[in-house]
């Protein structure tokens, strides 16, 4: 399928499986408030993942490169959405952080996190081992860091109305060019489609969609570049990454003009 097509397909599908979801007998363990203490759905967050994951397996040249899209954007969002709906549980929300599930699990105590850890990674293994360019257990480890640490990335700038989603469709823009481009044009289609209803603070992603979204982008990065370029790309993650420990990305955003501006572009007043 051509690129446009595969976008168009995305978001069609991703605002269709919204619809569905939000409608059925799950509405309401879908409900959360967002930061204003709005009442939305997370019902974007599995329609995405769904959606994203299919499109993206469609645009791949080959059946590995499929499969790997598959396993890592269904995989993570399955886990994702799993610690959406269980981790508001009283007695979940008590551990936060990887500290804190460790923690959990010293004394006993498997937290919905830990179980969103363990499966993003190991997705992230499998997905980064059936990569076609992924020959040497080194490829493999640095391919597996990067879709793991790109579904934490955007995890983590899902904190307000659309910054995910156009994260993700600034990231995504120009992996969906050259050869290996059909891999990120659908979820790019599916973020875009899923926007308009995500600034208008009428759905979340939640850990659902923005782990699939960012695991589907990571394949994507790990198909196409080499052994040193993912390295680097690597690096860069997880030096985001320790820093979101240290920093709020949300006072970055709002200290800095540019990014604020593209980051309050379409919200509600």
């Amino acid at each position: 399928m051509g690129r446009l097509a595969l976008m168009g397909l995305g978001a069609v599908a991703a605002g269709a499986a919204t619809q569905a979801i939000a409608t059925s007998k799950y509405r309401k363990d879908l409900e959360r408030n967002n930061f204003r203490g709005r009442t939305v759905t997370l019902a974007a967050g599995p329609a995405l993942a769904v959606s994203a994951s299919l499109t993206s397996a469609l645009g791949a040249r080959d059946g590995r490169t499929a499969a790997a899209a598959l396993t890592a954007g269904l995989a993570s969002g399955a886990v994702g959405c799993y610690d959406d709906i269980v981790g508001t549980r009283p007695e979940q929300k008590a551990h936060k952080g990887f500290k804190g599930h460790l923690s959990a699990l010293k004394d006993g105590k498997v937290t919905s996190g830990l179980v969103k850890i363990a499966g993003v990674g190991s997705a992230a293994v499998v997905a980064s081992a059936l990569l076609p360019n992924h020959r040497k257990v080194v490829d493999v480890v640095l391919g597996a860091g990067v879709i793991a640490g790109m579904a934490n990335l955007l995890n983590l700038l899902d904190l307000r109305p659309g910054r995910a989603l156009k994260a993700g469709t600034l990231i995504g823009a120009p992996l969906s060019v050259g050869a290996k481009g059909g891999i990120a044009a659908g979820p790019i289609g599916a973020a875009a489609g899923l926007l308009p209803p995500d600034l208008d603070e009428e759905v979340m992603l939640g850990d659902a969609g923005a782990n699939a979204l960012g695991a589907l982008l990571g394949v994507s990065m790990a198909a196409r570049t080499n052994r040193w370029a993912k390295a680097g790309l690597l690096a860069a993650i997880v030096g985001l990454t320790f820093a979101s420990e240290k920093v709020s990305f949300t006072k970055v955003i709002e200290r800095t003009p540019v990014l604020r501006e593209i980051d309050e572009w379409g919200r509600r007043d």
